[in-house]
């Protein structure tokens, strides 16, 4: 994977948010003050394939250390389910602080179709579902495992190691993992010591997508996606419905004609 730019730049597109997290910000966070951020996460990729049906609970964690040595932890979990039609149904829950008294809520519900090429963000606080043309290019890539070669990176910016983990069974099912390790040389993000990034994955090829992700990297510390309570059967029906009374908002550029 590629840290450094990857690792600062977040996704902005609405499609993009089938990937996406965002983290409730603190009371002290002010909009019209100059400087601070608002972020987003990306999390595991579901390719919209057919025949592999689920439904699982996907739980994250994020670390971020602190130039003084401490740590602030968020986490959420979140259902996230795929039927035989390769239908893909994700819910998104705010980010709040592990162990803090701010409760976890959701804010979007996701329902991509591959067959209709049809992808609705549902806001459940504004009550309306944005409906966008659904590619599925991109998420079709995270079938296989994540492998590359390993050796320099171009332009002088380091070098990159890939290991082979073996196996391990993750809620019940078979995986295997693979881990990424980057060192980035000084200079090259304007670092003044060599920066090092690992990404670690456990891939279940029955379902295509990984059960356990870990990663971390100075650019913004340590992320942590787990699959549990994975059902691999039809998930109920009624979770590919949109949800009653939300207006639809119609997004694509050219819409289809209702009859």
């Amino acid at each position: 994977m590629r840290y450094g730019v990857v690792g600062i730049l977040w996704l902005c597109t609405l499609i993009s948010m089938a990937e996406l997290q965002e983290a409730q910000l603190p009371p002290s966070f002010d909009a019209r003050r100059d400087g601070g951020t608002r972020e987003v996460l990306e999390s595991i990729v579901i390719p919209p394939i057919p025949g592999a049906p689920f439904t699982a609970i996907l739980a994250t964690e994020a670390i971020k250390y602190a130039a003084d040595g401490s740590t602030m932890t968020a986490v959420n979990e979140r259902r996230i389910a795929r039927d035989l039609q390769g239908r893909v149904y994700e819910e998104r829950w705010y980010l709040v602080p592990k162990g803090g008294n701010i409760k976890s809520t959701m804010n979007w519900i996701q329902i991509a179709d591959p067959k209709r090429r049809t992808l609705y963000n549902c806001s459940t606080e504004k009550q309306i579902c944005d409906l966008l043309v659904f590619d599925p290019t991109n998420a079709l890539s995270a079938l296989r495992p994540r492998k590359g070669s390993s050796g320099p990176l171009s332009h002088g910016n380091g070098n990159v190691t890939w290991e082979d983990l073996g196996n391990r069974n993750i809620a019940g099912m078979d995986t295997v993992g693979t881990r990424q390790t980057t060192v980035t040389p000084p200079g090259a993000w304007g670092n003044d010591q060599p920066l090092t990034s690992m990404s670690e994955y456990w891939h279940s090829e029955k379902l295509g997508i990984n059960l356990l992700s870990i990663r971390s990297s100075p650019f913004f510390g340590k992320q942590t996606f787990t699959i549990t309570e994975l059902t691999a059967a039809e998930p109920d029906p009624q979770l590919f419905e949109l949800p009653a009374g939300f207006k639809i908002n119609d997004q694509r550029k050219n819409p289809q004609i209702s009859h």
